[in-house]
Order: structure tokens, then sequence, then C-alpha cells
């Protein structure tokens, strides 16, 4: 075999990879639009686009899946420019044009405030994205949008499920969807189901023009950043775990865990009818305890 046969074979197996990628990708976005019933027959979805690869991502996926649903929605991509110095605006409004999707800039100095507000060294993520959501809110008023679509993968889940058990004592997550901190507005995450690795790799197969944060992304240590950095070394050690981890945010057993809100312990009664989320639950490993001799 010579080095074209060679060459060629392995541009057909990059090919290949790169649309089962695409496959996935497309399937697990469309997966979680149904399960949640994220966008429906003539919504209006406001997209927002941040420049990273995350919003990028949604942004594509979102734009394939609307030629081919069996339903019809419009697109409107929105940014905001945070006037962050050095901020290269021309980016994303020549990307929009490229792809001919709707699209709308927001110039708003929220930069000069979080600056202004948080002392140097300190996390400046609440205050920026407060100020964030606030502006996005009103521009989705303004532009009829009945739903606004944030890039949260499945990974920032985890990450805020890990933030909320650590540093804020409750077990919470991002969901998939909400109603807006206003009360006016439907939110939705269609990358839920999806992995950051796989993100990271569409970006780089689509060449996404990606604009680095100079505000959060420039910070060190961040409480997400070094919880990410810990679910990561899991997985790698562990293939799968992150998977594990995310099923069981969507398979909870109430009487297992000690909310009293969510499941009523102090009237609990027998009732002579076996319990799949009983006891047993725990026996995965009983086969080897009765190996030794145990039970």
């Amino acid at each position: 075999m010579n080095t074209a046969t060679l060459d060629v074979s392995a541009s057909n197996k990059i090919e290949l990879e790169n649309h089962k990628l695409e496959k996935r990708l497309c399937r697990q976005v469309g997966d979680a639009i149904i399960t949640y019933n994220m966008i429906e027959q003539g919504d209006r979805v406001m997209v927002c686009m941040s420049g990273g690869k995350d919003s990028y991502g949604m942004l594509d996926i979102l734009l394939k899946l609307q030629q081919r649903a069996p339903i019809e929605f419009e697109i409107n991509a929105v940014s905001l420019d945070q006037k962050q110095p050095g901020f290269p605006d021309e980016i994303l409004p020549n990307y929009f044009k490229q792809l001919g999707v709707k699209f709308h800039i927001e110039t708003k100095d929220t930069y000069s405030i979080v600056k202004q507000k948080i002392p140097e060294g300190k996390t400046m993520c609440s205050l920026c994205s407060r100020l964030r959501r606030g502006i996005l809110y009103r521009v989705a008023d303004e532009l009829g949008a009945t739903k606004i679509a944030l890039g949260h993968h499945r990974d920032d889940i985890l990450q805020t499920f890990f933030l909320n058990m650590f540093y804020g004592g409750k077990l919470k997550s991002m969901p998939p969807k909400l109603v807006s901190d206003n009360g006016g507005h439907i939110v939705i995450r269609p990358l839920a189901y999806v992995a950051e690795r796989d993100l990271q790799r569409w970006a780089e197969i689509r060449e996404f023009p990606i604009i680095p944060c100079s505000l959060c992304g420039s910070q060190d240590n961040l409480q997400r950043q070094i919880v990410g950095d810990m679910l990561r070394e899991w997985e790698k050690k562990t293939p799968g775990r992150l998977s594990n981890m995310f099923h069981a945010l969507q398979n909870v057993a109430p009487s297992h865990l000690l909310d009293t809100q969510l499941f009523d312990f102090k009237n609990l009664q027998t009732t002579g009818v076996e319990d799949a989320d009983g006891d047993k639950a725990f026996d995965v490993e009983m086969p080897m305890i009765r190996g030794i001799g145990i039970i």
C-alpha cells in the first residue's frame, strides 16, 4: 500500500468520525428538546451568543435541526458587547452575516461596572452574569422571543451540582428548562445532554472564530474551574463516570435522601409491598459478600 492510499484511508476515517460526531450532537440536542419540550411550533428562539465554543456549537446544531424539524420555529442570534478592552466586535456580526441568520448585537458597558464594583482578585462571574441576564431579558422582550437559549452543556450542569453541594449546601443544578428570574421568560439549555469534549472537537472541526473572555476567562482558581478539574480527573481515571452522574440527576429517589419536603418520613408506614427503591437498591455488591460467608 503506497503513501497516497494511506493518506486517503486516514482522511476517510477522519471524515467518518466527524460525521458520527455531528449525528451524535444532533441526536443529543434533539432528544433534550423533545424530552423537556424546549421548542414548540411557532417559537421565536433567541440564541445567546458569547463567542465561545459552546454558543457557537449550540447555534450550529439548532440551525441544522431547524431544517429537519417537523415544526417551524425562528432563530435569532443575540450577542452582548460588554465593551471589554480589545473585544473584536466585528467577528460575530460577520459570522452571522456569513450564515444568513437573523441577529442582534446589544452594546452595554457592563465591563466598567464589574471592574468598578468587584475588588481586584475577587470573582467577577456572579455580578457579570446578573447584569447580562437583565439585559438579555429586556432584549428578548424587544425582539418578541418566546424562548431564550443558553449554551450550558452536560459538564456545566454537573459542575453546578457539585458547586451547590460543596459551597451552597443544596442538591441543586442547572435545569434544562426554567422560568427566568423575573418570571417573564422560558429559558432553555439545548446542550444539556452534550459533553464538553464533543463541543470542543466540533469547534475545531467547524473552525469557529472563538472570542476569549477577558473577564472571568482571565481569572485563575475559580471554584467552578476547580470543580471542573476534579470532574475531568475523575473521568480520566474512570471513563463513563460523568455520564453515570448525569443520569443520576434524572433518576432521583426522594425516599433515600433526607429532605422532609420531598418525602414524608414522619408518617412512613409499612405497606407489605416490595419497594424497588428499598434497601435492595444497594445490594449490587451483595454476591461478593455472600461469597465470603458474611451472609
